[in-house]
């Protein structure tokens, strides 16, 4: 494809770096050069410097011919023009905007084709919020990713000395939990990817990835670490937008605490944050975080946008005696050198968030798309259309596939109707895949792929032909 990317902050670096690498045709426009020298440098792209909402600046990067604009710049004022602009003049035929302001999702006629023309909008603010409430709720989990519209969870955790699993072989959660069906997708060990088979033993240290019904993963969690108290009190560092949010969903049900480092930031919070404990102060404070009471805290969040301030407030937390610690850092590098030491989790927000970017570039129908390990792996959700004449997968039992190494199939949701006005997702069934499971079409088939390298294959094996056209 060749794609336009406006931006080249965190999210638009990131969604370039993961397009590249699937031989797109990628141009990046930003205003800041030095930005667009810095990946140029590492990745095989276009750069064009300039407002990105400007008709000459989109012709030079090429929008007449282009078959995607991503608008993922910090303004929604630019993201928006930017996109009535390449629908009104270029003609290009997907448009997705970054949109930061709540204020556009409760109208979204403002983004239909008479008005901004955006075919898909995201917030990563609200995405990466929701992924740090599922990690609240899940105290012992890594990663809670949703598919088929919270049917199907997909979790990562690390198993424990003493968890009822850890020091037996897979196939022993079946015996352990016989009315709960459960996919052991994929297991990390010292960073390597082992293929579960139904012998391989469950080490202490190992990364575990499963797949389950939502409504199991909990008692799944328990099989692989002895489970942690639930959690009651957080704190977090930072007030920006992705703090401030979370504060305002978490405290309807936990006890909040937040320190915030502008005053007038944390005098307008107090205002707007009711259930909350607004402070004001240095989140790497040692005197301010104890007189808080920072050994009691369940889970500590730095949410700043300073790297540097999330990682030390992390580290100064943990010291403390906070029970987990939680950090947003952007550096990948930082990121993989802290996760599992003194940082419980090493949080990458424009890999959350990238997911919701790349379920409208993958080729076939793709539902939902989650970034894994910092984008090393990935899961996806297909839509399998066709009949067993024109599609490599329908009427094929999952033992039959010809899938690469590295592949597997987790789950499958059947009988979704999506053509039915207002009809919920919720009305499929979970299957968790067998190797005498079946396919049939418009089942819903949700994918491990332990290295990223191997997303064109998938795409390519799952696409129906074009007999069936």
């Amino acid at each position: 494809m060749k794609i336009i990317i406006l931006g080249a902050g965190q999210v638009g670096a990131s969604v370039a770096e993961s397009l590249v690498s699937e031989a797109n045709e990628i141009t990046v426009i930003d205003t800041d050069t030095r930005r667009l020298r810095q990946l140029q440098d590492r990745l095989d792209l276009r750069t064009v410097a300039g407002n990105a909402a400007l008709p000459s600046v989109l012709r030079q990067a090429g929008a007449e011919d282009t078959d995607l604009l991503i608008a993922v710049t910090q303004s929604d004022q630019t993201n928006l023009c930017a996109c009535r602009t390449a629908d009104t003049l270029f003609k290009i035929p997907t448009k997705i905007a970054r949109l930061r302001s709540a204020d556009y999702a409760q109208h979204p006629e403002l983004l239909d084709g008479k008005n901004f023309a955006v075919d898909f909008s995201i917030c990563p603010e609200q995405i990466v919020t929701d992924y740090l409430l599922k990690l609240i709720e899940f105290p012992e989990a890594l990663q809670v990713l949703k598919f088929a519209d919270g049917l199907v969870s997909l979790v990562a955790t690390r198993a424990v000395a003493g968890g009822p699993l850890v020091g037996h072989p897979v196939s022993d959660l079946r015996r352990h939990m016989p009315k709960i069906d459960a996919r052991i997708a994929a297991i990390y060990r010292r960073d390597q990817p082992l293929a579960p088979e139904g012998d391989t033993l469950i080490e202490a240290g190992d990364e575990v990835f499963y797949l389950a019904a939502t409504q199991n993963i909990r008692q799944i969690l328990s099989e692989l670490r002895r489970r942690d108290q639930p959690t009651r009190r957080i704190m977090i560092a930072g007030g920006g937008n992705i703090g401030s949010r979370l504060a305002g969903v978490a405290q309807e049900r936990y006890q909040v605490k937040l320190i915030e480092a502008n005053e007038a930031r944390a005098r307008e919070l107090g205002s707007t944050l009711t259930n909350t404990l607004v402070l004001h102060g240095d989140t790497t404070d040692e005197t301010l975080l104890a007189a808080e009471n920072i050994d009691d805290m369940d889970v500590f969040l730095a949410l700043t946008n300073d790297d540097e301030t999330n990682i030390l407030a992390a580290l100064l937390a943990k010291s403390l005696g906070a029970r987990r610690v939680l950090a947003l850092i952007n550096r990948r590098a930082y990121a993989e050198l802290l996760q599992a030491d003194r940082i419980d989790i090493a949080i990458s927000p424009a890999q959350i968030s990238i997911g919701s970017l790349l379920a409208h570039v993958r080729r076939g129908d793709v539902a939902a798309v989650h970034s894994l390990r910092r984008g090393a792996a990935e899961a996806l959700e297909f839509v399998v259309h066709g009949d067993p004449t024109t599609s490599k997968v329908i009427g094929r039992r999952i033992d039959e596939l010809e899938l690469p190494q590295g592949a597997s199939i987790g789950a499958i949701v059947r009988g979704v109707s999506r053509d039915i006005p207002g009809a919920s997702l919720r009305l499929g069934q979970v299957l968790i895949a067998h190797g005498d499971t079946l396919i049939e079409p418009e089942d819903h088939v949700i994918l491990f792929l332990a290295s990223k390298d191997l997303v064109p294959r998938i795409e390519r094996y799952f696409q129906v032909g074009l007999a069936f056209f």
